[in-house]
């Protein structure tokens, strides 16, 4: 006989920031819950990133609900790896209910209106879910001609660590968001040559902007006053970043046509032989575990009304972007739109 599913109140998938922050409001609401996180340790996707990545503000206006992160020693800016600990501390601090490793393989509807969840370690059972998988298990890179007969190395952002690892070679680096174009400053003075290829021509956000006042903006927006960040720019202006266009080392090439084994290819025939390209291309909801319960939309994004799915009130998705609350992918951000769902998550239990 199978095992009887763990019943809870809440089910929260995501045990990065999206997730941790649910869990604080969670406590505080005195709800039964449980968070399972696929990673095999704390911290999110910031355990992961690579190596020179700094916040876009100070620790102070980084914070998640409750705990302020703290400064790090010797950085304005702190680092990936400072953020990962800093999740790690939230999460016994306030003794969340985080399994791992625990990969949900699906979410099913029962008869009697609970959603059952089904992980490679058992079911859960749940009145309401909250998804907060993120997007860092599911990197995008478009498709190119000729893409699969390139013998150099191809990277996605997702792989990218340090610019020692292309040291000396020839590397084209495409996109031009906050990725692309760090990345492209960090290989300047390793690689022998950087080719930065975006689809339209890149748009800096004013260089005294950075992820305290895109905060601030986007807080305006939310009360209908002020510009979109969109309006301003796309790129924060980070000090590698801006030290290395001033220096005239980020000079942006439009995007190519094709690859070949050993070279890139523009429309009009210009070539540029190279060793490495990296795809800093983005990343797309990790949302697979819902496929069965049929909520998307025709556009092949799930609706929502805030961080509710519209076909489904037990179901909030929670730090997937501006389209599931404003500034909600960011740590600062994302508490604001925790406190919403797991409130009205609380009002319908009820």
């Amino acid at each position: 006989m199978s095992p009887q599913p763990t019943a809870v109140d809440v089910l929260v998938v995501g045990g990065g920031q999206a997730g941790l922050a649910a869990g604080y409001y969670l406590r505080r609401a005195k709800l039964d819950f449980a968070i399972l996180d696929a990673s095999t340790a704390p911290g999110g996707s910031w355990q992961h990133y690579w190596d020179s990545l700094r916040l876009f503000s100070p620790a102070a206006y980084s914070s998640l609900p409750g705990r302020p992160m703290p400064a790090q020693a010797g950085q304005t800016y702190p680092d990936a790896d400072h953020v990962a600990r800093y999740l790690a501390e939230y999460e016994k601090r306030y003794d969340l209910p985080v399994h791992r490793p625990v990969t949900v393989r699906a979410i099913e509807d029962t008869a009697d209106g609970r959603l059952l969840a089904r992980t490679d370690a058992g079911t859960w059972r749940a009145g309401a879910l909250v998804m907060a998988t993120g997007t860092w298990s599911r990197p995008f890179i478009p498709a190119l001609p000729g893409r699969e007969h390139f013998e150099g190395r191809q990277v996605h952002t997702h792989g990218y660590r340090t610019a020692a690892d292309f040291t000396g070679q020839r590397v084209v680096v495409v996109g031009g968001g906050n990725s692309g174009a760090q990345i492209a400053a960090d290989l300047t003075g390793h690689a022998a040559a950087v080719r930065w290829t975006t689809l339209r021509p890149p748009r800096f956000l004013p260089d005294e902007i950075d992820g305290r006042a895109l905060f601030e903006i986007a807080t305006r927006r939310v009360n209908g006053d002020g510009p979109r960040i969109s309006d301003l720019g796309d790129i924060v202006a980070t000090d590698p970043v801006r030290t290395a266009r001033d220096a005239g080392l980020l000079t942006a090439h439009p995007m190519f046509e094709r690859m070949e084994p050993d070279t890139v290819v523009w429309a009009g025939g210009e070539r540029w032989p190279c060793d490495a390209v990296i795809w800093c291309t983005g990343f797309r909801p990790a949302l697979g575990p819902l496929a069965a319960l049929g909520l998307r939309g025709g556009a092949g994004r799930i609706p929502t009304d805030g961080t509710r799915a519209l076909a489904d009130e037990r179901i909030r998705l929670l730090g997937y972007g501006d389209w599931t609350g404003p500034a909600s992918a960011t740590l600062i951000g994302v508490g604001r739109t925790a406190r919403q769902a797991v409130a009205e998550i609380q009002q319908r239990l009820a």
